[in-house]
């Protein structure tokens, strides 16, 4: 099997030009078949406001109505997805931007409504990680928005924690896959507090020790869901790091690993 690195780069990191430069020089340097999945950050909460379109967060997440829609998917598929692809080119790397309606590379359904009706947002039913392994043949790096579609032919706002996970889950059937997010903290703490408290390596039984104390909480919560998903879903290996470590955290010098079991 060969090698495939996935990596999710969030959304604070792509806010900040400096970080979000040196991020994709270390991504561009990585060797053997790489895939990168990002965020949105806070443009398309601006680009919203000059349009006079209300951004609405209930627990942190973003209500996509049919404008907010609209808008995420000009600033995530369009000026941030294509922003990186150009940036990529200029480091020699050939990427290819996507979302998931493109090659029917991720199919979605609309959330049902429970407790809150989040709109138009899409949970995962299927990734086409064939299509995806054709582009890889192709000497093509392809960088993910967090858009899906549906079977309706609906576009739908996807969290992209879940859809780096569920795009590794899948290319692990092709490949030996490392899956690593890469965000503004050094990896998972034990005192939220001290961004020196980096947790090595943190197992399932660990991981409900720390969210049972309150030291794993808020956003941290959903994106460990999707990363032990992943690692039990047949992804070699998990790493939680800053973007500034990606280079060491493949070498598994930097961030946290996860690992299932003892």
């Amino acid at each position: 099997m060969d090698n495939l690195t996935v990596i999710k780069i969030g959304g604070n990191v792509i806010d900040d030009p400096t970080a979000l430069k040196r991020f994709l020089t270390a991504f561009a340097g990585l060797s053997g078949s790489k895939l990168l999945v990002h965020g949105g950050g806070k443009i398309a909460t601006q680009v919203a406001d000059k349009l006079g379109i209300e951004t609405t967060m209930v627990e942190g997440r973003r209500i996509t109505d049919q404008p907010m829609l609209d808008v995420v998917t000009m600033v995530y598929g369009g000026l941030v997805n294509k922003q990186i692809v150009a940036k990529l080119q200029a480091m020699d790397i050939n990427a290819i931007g996507l979302t998931g309606a493109d090659g029917g590379t991720v199919l979605a359904k609309k959330r049902p409504v429970k407790d809150i009706d989040y709109g138009m947002v899409g949970d995962i039913e299927e990734v086409d990680s064939g299509q995806i392994q054709f582009f890889l043949r192709q000497d093509l790096t392809p960088v993910f928005a967090p858009i899906t579609y549906s079977a309706a032919g609906e576009l739908l706002n996807t969290n992209a924690d879940t859809m780096a996970s569920a795009i590794a889950v899948d290319m692990a059937v092709h490949n030996n896959v490392t899956l690593i997010y890469c965000f503004e903290k050094k990896g998972v703490l034990r005192d939220p507090t001290d961004d020196d408290s980096v947790i090595n390596e943190l197992t399932p039984a660990l991981y409900a020790n720390y969210k049972t104390a309150g030291a794993i909480n808020k956003g941290m919560i959903p994106k460990l869901d999707n990363a032990f998903n992943a690692l039990g879903n047949g992804v070699s290996k998990v790493i939680i790091c800053h973007a500034d470590e990606l280079a060491q955290a493949v070498n598994q010098g930097a961030g946290t690993t996860l690992k299932i079991g003892i």
